[in-house]
C-alpha cells in the first residue's frame, strides 16, 4: 500500500486546464473509470501486493479479470488487525487468492498511543499460522507521514513482525518509505527471515544491488512507468531476474498510459512489459522468472 491513497490518484492528477483537449470535467468522469484489459500474457504470472478490500470491483470479478489476461494468482494484504482477517478468509474462499498479515507501519503509533499495539501484535501472531496466510506484511517503516515521535514504536513493530515471520516460517513483506537506511539495518540487527519481499521498491540501483547480494526480493509496482521514474528502471535493470517480482498495490499506482484511474490485478501485464523492455528480456521470459518466483516465496495457491 502506498503511503496514502494519494499514492495514484493525487500523483496521477492532471493540471486544471483543458490539457489534451479534454475538458476537466470530461477527465474527471474519464478517471473514475476502470482502464481497459490489456493484451493478455504469453504465459502466467501472478499480483504479488493488491488490496482487493479498497478496491470498487467487487472480488470475484477482479479475479476474474485477472485470470482473463493471465494473473493467475494474487497476493491480498493486511494491513491493520481487521483486514489481515479480512484477507485471511478471502484466500480461504479463493483458490487464486493467497494472504498476508500485518499492521502496516502508520498503524504502530496509532495502535501503541492507545496502548493496543500489543494485542494487535498477538492477533497478527496468531492470523499468521493460518495455511492461506503465506507472508507477514506489509510491515516495515514509513518516514514519510510519521515524525521522528513515531519512529520508536514503528521500530519495534517492524522488529516484532520480523519474529512472526520467522517463527511461522511466512514471507516479510516489507513497506519502507524514505526509510532505507533503517529498514536495512533492522534486518540485520533481527536477523532476516528466510524470504523478504521488499514491496513497491522504491530504492535505486544502489540499492537493488544491496538487496540482490543479500537475497531479497524486489517488487516492482505501477510506478516503473511513469515519466519520471527513471530511478526505477535503472534499479530494475540491475535486479536479477530470479529476485523481481511485479504487483499492482491496487488500486493504487495504476501504471501509464492510466495513471490516475483505478487500478486492478488485471492491469499487471503493463508493468511486466514495461519491465521486460528495461532488462531487455521477452516478455513470456519475465512472466515465468516472477511466477516462479512468487512460488518460491509465497507457495503455490
Amino acid at each position: 500500500m502506498s503511503g496514502s491513497t494519494e499514492g495514484s490518484r493525487a500523483e496521477g492528477a492532471e493540471p486544471s486546464s483543458t490539457a489534451g483537449g479534454a475538458p476537466r470535467a470530461a477527465r474527471s468522469a474519464r478517471e473514475g473509470e476502470p482502464p481497459p484489459a490489456p493484451d493478455p500474457l504469453p504465459a502466467p504470472a501472478l499480483d504479488s501486493h493488491c488490496h482487493l478490500d479498497l478496491m470498487d470491483t467487487p472480488v470475484a470479478q477482479a479475479l476474474a479479470e485477472a485470470r482473463a489476461v493471465g494473473i493467475a494468482t494474487v497476493v491480498q494484504i493486511g494491513i491493520d488487525v481487521p483486514t489481515s482477517h479480512w484477507s485471511a478468509r478471502v484466500a480461504a474462499e479463493h483458490d487464486d487468492v493467497l494472504a498476508t498479515v500485518a499492521l502496516h507501519p502508520n498503524e504502530a503509533p496509532r495502535l501503541a498511543a492507545k496502548g493496543q499495539l500489543e494485542g494487535a501484535l498477538e492477533e497478527i501472531d496468531r492470523l499468521a499460522a493460518l495455511p492461506r496466510v503465506r507472508g507477514v506484511g506489509e510491515t516495515g517503516l514509513d518516514y514519510f507521514r510519521t515524525g521522528d515521535e513515531g519512529r520508536s514504536s514503528q521500530q519495534e513493530s517492524f522488529r516484532r513482525h520480523i519474529a512472526i515471520a520467522k517463527r511461522h516460517r511466512r514471507a516479510l513483506v516489507i513497506h519502507d518509505r524514505d526509510a532505507h537506511g533503517d529498514v536495512l539495518r533492522i534486518l540485520t540487527e533481527e536477523g532476516a527471515p528466510e524470504r523478504v519481499v521488499f514491496h513497491c521498491f522504491s530504492g535505486d540501483a544502489e540499492m537493488a544491488r544491496v538487496c540482490s547480494d543479500r537475497g531479497y526480493v524486489m517488487s516492482f509496482a505501477g510506478n516503473i512507468t511513469f515519466k519520471n521514474a527513471q530511478t526505477l528502471r535503472d534499479a530494475a535493470a540491475v535486479v536479477p531476474i530470479d529476485q523481481l517480482l511485479v504487483e499492482t498495490d491496487a488500486p493504487f499506482l495504476t501504471p501509464m498510459p492510466y495513471r490516475g484511474r483505478p487500478n486492478g490485478p488485471y492491469l499487471v501485464p503493463l508493468t511486466l512489459r514495461c519491465i521486460a523492455e528495461v532488462k531487455r528480456v521477452d516478455l513470456d521470459a519475465v512472466c515465468v522468472a516472477v511466477r516462479t518466483t512468487g512460488e518460491a516465496v509465497f507457495g503455490s495457491a
